[in-house]
């Protein structure tokens, strides 16, 4: 009695197959780009001249090892480091560079805080330690403040906030004039001065 023979399936173009659905997944599926944080390194100054900052005029944050925060030598939580930031930029008590007054400031006017917004320096000194969500999330609370207080003077000087200022210039492929002289001036007065203190041990 004759044995049937088990039909054969034909395997050889399986690999052509499978290198074709490769190719098709790897053209098809997008990549998910990195987004990093937004910040331009100080560049160094030709002369070495001391600048003479004073110590009203900045705001100590420090983050230790356990991530807890220490502003100006005080313990205080993440949620309230926006509106003490926002505090100390908008303080408005004394005057500019120029011998101008903040015009524009709605702070309380605190002898001890910063005397204009183009004064008041945010200094940010991280332990090695700190845990990297810690440190981004104190720069995002920072970084909230001036756009608070871009979007608050923007309303008021163009009845339009900061941030829908930036699309249009966006749309516009950065060539409108009107609105980049628009936010150039919230920019001048509201100046993002923050700094990265060394990292310690």
């Amino acid at each position: 009695m004759s044995r049937k023979e088990s039909p054969e399936i034909n395997a050889g173009s399986m690999a052509d197959i499978a290198f074709l659905l490769l190719i098709f997944f790897l053209v098809t599926t997008t990549m998910n780009v990195d987004s990093g944080i937004i910040r331009k390194i100080a560049e160094k100054p030709i002369d070495n001249h001391i600048i003479d900052i004073k110590e009203k005029n900045i705001l100590q944050v420090n983050i230790n090892l356990n991530n807890e925060l220490l502003v100006d030598e005080k313990i205080v939580q993440l949620k309230d480091l926006k509106q003490i930031a926002i505090d100390f930029i908008d303080n408005g008590d004394g005057l500019d560079s120029n011998q101008k007054p903040c015009d524009w400031c709605k702070g309380k006017q605190i002898v001890t805080s910063s005397d204009h917004p183009s004064k008041a320096l945010i200094s940010i000194n991280a332990d090695r330690n700190t845990n990297y969500e810690t440190y981004i999330s104190v720069l995002d609370h920072l970084n909230s403040a001036y756009t608070h207080l871009r979007n608050k003077l923007s309303v008021e000087m163009y009845n339009q906030n900061y941030i829908s200022l930036l699309e249009d210039f966006k749309k516009s492929n950065n060539k409108d004039k009107l609105i980049e002289s628009k936010i150039n001036l919230i920019r001048e007065k509201y100046p993002l001065l923050l700094s990265d203190v060394e990292i310690k041990n």
